[in-house]
């Protein structure tokens, strides 16, 4: 099938969004938590998790547009600097799906899905104790995008913590060994599995493709 612009702008709204969030490919699916200045709980699911850089250690997500709805993790990590991004593995994806469900701020989607918040020492935000590779980080700027009302949030990198065992001899991190899981479009998720590992590529050892 081939749409053009204007074909996509006409097209029903949830067959758009979910079109649309679809041709990007398989994206990573993560559990963002924070938490308020009362203390209540808030973790959500989120399809845009970027890495940013390595030195600083930085990482990325888009926040949808302020206003249409409550947008608790957004005010959450303003409130207190902090949030963590943890993966989702095939053991609790449905857990995990449900928290895009719009609940009352009062509503802990922590309790509502039966995941279990895990704090640590001198860090704010809950991490997902389910989760087995978690990264707690402090919000340093946030990059908004007028074009459509969506907001980059960047965040450095404070803890990361990884199962050893997942860590390859080349350093690497075998996802496929946590069965971490991708997401494509609003709602269907895969597993992840490793295929092939190759060597850093350099001009001089190229492989001859002809």
């Amino acid at each position: 099938m081939h749409y053009t612009k204007q074909q996509i702008e006409d097209m029903e709204r949830v067959k758009r969004l979910k079109i649309i969030n679809s041709v990007s490919g398989i994206k990573p699916a993560n559990l963002i938590g924070t938490i308020d200045d009362s203390g209540k709980t808030n973790v959500a699911i989120f399809s845009s998790v970027i890495h940013l850089g390595s030195d600083p250690a930085l990482m990325g997500f888009i926040m949808r547009p302020i206003g249409e709805v409550p947008r608790h993790t957004y005010e959450n990590i303003l409130q207190n600097r902090q949030y963590t991004i943890n993966h989702i593995h095939q053991s609790f994806v449905r857990n995990a799906h449900y928290t895009s469900a719009k609940l009352d701020k009062n509503d802990s989607e922590f309790v509502k899905c039966g995941l279990t918040e895990d704090f640590i020492s001198d860090f704010k935000a809950p991490f997902v104790k389910e989760s087995q590779l978690k990264i707690g980080l402090k919000f340093v700027e946030e990059i908004k995008i007028p074009l459509n009302g969506t907001i980059l949030m960047i965040g450095e990198i404070q803890h990361l913590i990884i199962p050893e065992a997942v860590i390859t001899d080349h350093l690497d991190i075998d996802l496929s060994q946590t069965n971490t899981v991708g997401i494509s479009g609003l709602n269907t998720y895969y597993a992840l599995e490793k295929i092939e590992e190759y060597p850093y590529a350099r001009v001089s050892e190229m492989p001859d493709f002809k």
